[in-house]
């Protein structure tokens, strides 16, 4: 089997561009380079850094983006890698439903071995009663809970799942749910000015800047250089501020700490990772 992901030295989405299904992105990967580069262009900010934290970023269709063997084998290999290098997990969720389980049921079987472990559950932006139905299936296992709003920005899922664009009253609705539980609650996919006005409104524990990685059809930026334009107003109205889009080195983590980024969240560098582990097993 041949991975989709080239396992590039530099993961800088120039040798995938414009393969969906695949590693790349839409507009011919212009967002996901914008990421890599955005860093670059950013100078650091004055904030009082501390020790930023990193995480893995949520994610599924490991088979169609990846060329994984499947869904479960992905999610398994995917946990107890980060979970071998002391990074925090994220699960995501997708269609068909499995693609949840299968982050579940990874957690839970490696909670066998690390007891308290946790993860931060996304769930794409249905209706909020599907959205509690499966928080639900992740009882046990999360610390945070968040809606992947950006996510409805992918147009054939959207469709085939009717996901909805969120107002400001409906994740308040979604954050009281899960405050309720003791857990925190994140949005996900901020990224435009209404987003930020989302921000404003519903105050969540955590703001989680993000553009999909560069996978939807949205504003065309960087995740680094809207953090450096909108930092001040969106940590004066949330507990903590996440980000990822093209974090590759040290310097990119402290330039994001630089602006008060709590932690920062890595997905295509761990997918990298396990395809060139399976790879030199003789998997592939």
């Amino acid at each position: 089997m041949s991975f989709k992901c080239y396992l590039c030295k530099e993961c800088n989405g120039k040798a995938c561009i414009g393969q969906i299904p695949g590693m790349g992105g839409p507009m011919q990967n212009k967002n996901f380079i914008l990421n890599c580069t955005g860093w670059k262009l950013i100078e650091a900010s004055h904030y009082d850094t501390k020790q930023i934290r990193t995480r893995l970023a949520p994610m599924t269709g490991a088979v169609e983006n990846a060329g994984y063997f499947d869904e479960k084998t992905f999610y398994t290999d995917l946990i107890n890698y980060c979970i071998r290098h002391d990074v925090e997990l994220s699960i995501g969720d997708g269609t068909p439903d499995c693609k949840l389980m299968y982050g579940i049921e990874a957690v839970k079987n490696a909670q066998k071995n690390n007891a308290g472990l946790k993860t931060a559950v996304f769930i794409k932006p249905y209706s909020n009663e599907k959205i509690f139905d499966r928080l639900s299936w992740a009882d046990g296992i999360t610390e945070i809970a968040g809606i992947d709003t950006d996510a409805y920005n992918i147009i054939t899922m959207r469709n085939l799942v009717h996901l909805e664009q969120k107002n400001a009253m409906q994740l308040k609705e979604v954050k009281d749910y899960c405050n309720k539980k003791g857990i925190a609650f994140a949005i996900k996919g901020i990224f435009t000015q209404r987003d930020i006005e989302i921000v404003e409104q519903v105050k969540p524990d955590i703001a989680y800047i993000s553009n999909h990685g560069g996978r939807v059809e949205t504003e065309e930026g960087s995740t680094a250089q809207f953090l450096a334009q909108h930092a001040d107003t969106i940590r004066s109205n949330c507990g903590k501020i996440w980000i990822d889009g093209g974090i590759r080195t040290q310097q990119d983590k402290e330039k994001a700490a630089s602006y008060g980024v709590d932690t920062v969240l890595l997905g295509r560098p761990y997918i990298t990772a396990i395809c060139r582990e399976a790879k030199e097993k003789g998997y592939s």
